[in-house]
């Protein structure tokens, strides 16, 4: 836990300091919020980050009404004694709108990547879930093969799970790093189509798969 104590930090004229939030499991940037000397003592004391609402000018618990808690894991200032970094463990997503992170608006740069191989975007399944539950809410099933999925009902969403698992187990014996690749893209899509069935948002997965890492995993079943 942290050895930071709440006098060593400088605040500013408000009484408040910017606090970032990094997925201590993935290093994610999850968001940045205000923080008074009260709610760092919240946080530091009961291990669940708070904030300082500016908007209604009081103390904000993190997660209060989602369940989306930040559980602390450490504290940090930086060289000025005027900012904080807290590594966090998420219990969903971090942002408001469902997304795992609040920064997620990238801003063109002009040395964007040439067209080739993407790099990894941590929103990008984010992103397609929002496209899945659009589609089951507005779309067509005579045109949307999403929303035909919803339509044909658990059953056939869960078939369709078996059937691409099925057909990840031959892209792998077969070898080929290409169907491997566009195989495990369809189980993943359709894994987010039963995520949605559900309301269960990707967020959550990713928290479960971040409280694992670096504990060894769980038990094997027998």
């Amino acid at each position: 836990m942290s050895g930071i104590s709440v006098p060593e930090v400088k605040w500013d004229e408000r009484g408040l300091a910017p606090a970032v939030c990094q997925d201590a499991g993935t290093g994610q940037v999850l968001m940045l919020a205000w923080m008074s000397a009260e709610s760092l003592r919240l946080t530091l004391e009961k291990g669940t980050v708070h904030f300082w609402a500016r908007s209604r000018q009081a103390i904000w618990h993190k997660g209060e009404t989602s369940g989306n808690h930040l559980r602390l894991v450490s504290a940090s200032l930086d060289c000025d004694g005027d900012a904080l970094l807290l590594s966090v463990r998420p219990e969903g997503p971090a942002c408001h709108t469902g997304r795992m992170s609040c920064f997620f608006n990238p801003v063109p740069t002009g040395r964007e990547e040439e067209a080739g191989e993407l790099p990894f975007d941590p929103n990008l399944l984010e992103a397609i879930y929002r496209l899945i539950l659009q589609r089951r809410d507005q779309a067509d099933p005579e045109k949307s093969y999403v929303a035909r999925l919803f339509r044909g009902g658990e059953d056939r969403i869960l078939k369709k799970i078996t059937e691409e698992a099925g057909e990840v187990v031959l892209g792998v014996k077969n070898g080929k790093p290409g169907e491997i690749t566009a195989e495990v893209a369809d189980l993943w899509f359709h894994s987010l189509v039963a995520l949605a069935l559900k309301d269960v948002p990707p967020g959550r997965v990713f928290a479960e798969l971040a409280g694992r890492f670096g504990r060894g995993g769980r038990p094997e079943s027998k």
